[in-house]
């Protein structure tokens, strides 16, 4: 009878007092380890899917954007950097450009294909491509001769220099235009600025920007590019 009894009960449980306690414990431990290596299941709703794609597309378009940006100001940067480093090197040979002229105020209208034929480079890149020479660097920013300023690219006549005055800004500028018609304006808001564009009113190539903080009795600030300009002496 006490051998059918021992047969039917489980081996398990007759060996259970016998097994060392230290071996239930690593048992114990690989079956936590195994709990533990088990990667988390995480489930998303339809809503919170849509979210999670929308700031994706929103991450990835705001990368593509500053890298654009970035790349635009570099271009930006070099072209400038050229510009401002050989204003030495920037008088027109007026002799190979049939448009100069100090007397002729009829309005040009020439392509900028025709313009790069004639114009320096870095000439052409300031007053065709509306380019800005590094400030503190251009010819005429600190310079207070007597005379006349011209375009450098037709020969219209712009400033005299009496409307120039000392600026901070570290480009030349002028409290008032020669004539009326010496210089003609139009908005301009690229960089994310709002500011009016100042273009010589013959040829309209890009001399620079008109600002309302300059000195009496105009108000005005006209910062021009050195290299918009050619200036001749008084005699």
């Amino acid at each position: 009878m006490q051998m059918l009894l021992l047969r039917a009960v489980p081996y398990s449980v007759l060996i259970a007092p016998f097994v060392c306690p230290c071996k239930q414990q690593v048992c114990a431990s690989k079956q936590a380890i195994r709990k533990f290596k088990e990667p988390p299941k995480f489930t998303f709703s339809n809503q919170q899917t849509m979210k999670l794609t929308a700031f994706l597309f929103l991450s990835v378009l705001t990368v593509a954007t500053l890298q654009s940006s970035c790349q635009n100001k570099a271009h930006l940067s070099e072209n400038i950097d050229v510009a401002s480093t050989n204003t030495d090197s920037l008088t027109i040979e007026k002799s190979t450009n049939p448009y100069y002229s100090h007397t002729d105020t009829s309005t040009l209208y020439i392509s900028n294909a025709e313009w790069k034929k004639i114009l320096p480079p870095d000439v052409y890149a300031i007053m065709r491509e509306k380019e800005t020479e590094r400030s503190f660097t251009g010819k005429y920013w600190d310079f207070m001769g007597k005379g006349t300023y011209y375009c450098a690219s037709c020969g219209n006549k712009l400033f005299r220099s009496d409307a120039k005055f000392a600026s901070s800004c570290g480009w030349p500028s002028f409290f008032e235009q020669l004539n009326p018609q010496s210089v003609v304006y139009q908005p301009d808001n690229t960089y994310g600025m709002r500011r009016t564009e100042a273009l010589c009113g013959r040829c309209g190539g890009h001399l620079g920007h008109l600002f309302d903080d300059g000195p009496p009795p105009t108000g005005k600030r006209y910062c021009m590019n050195s290299i918009s300009l050619d200036f001749e002496p008084d005699k």
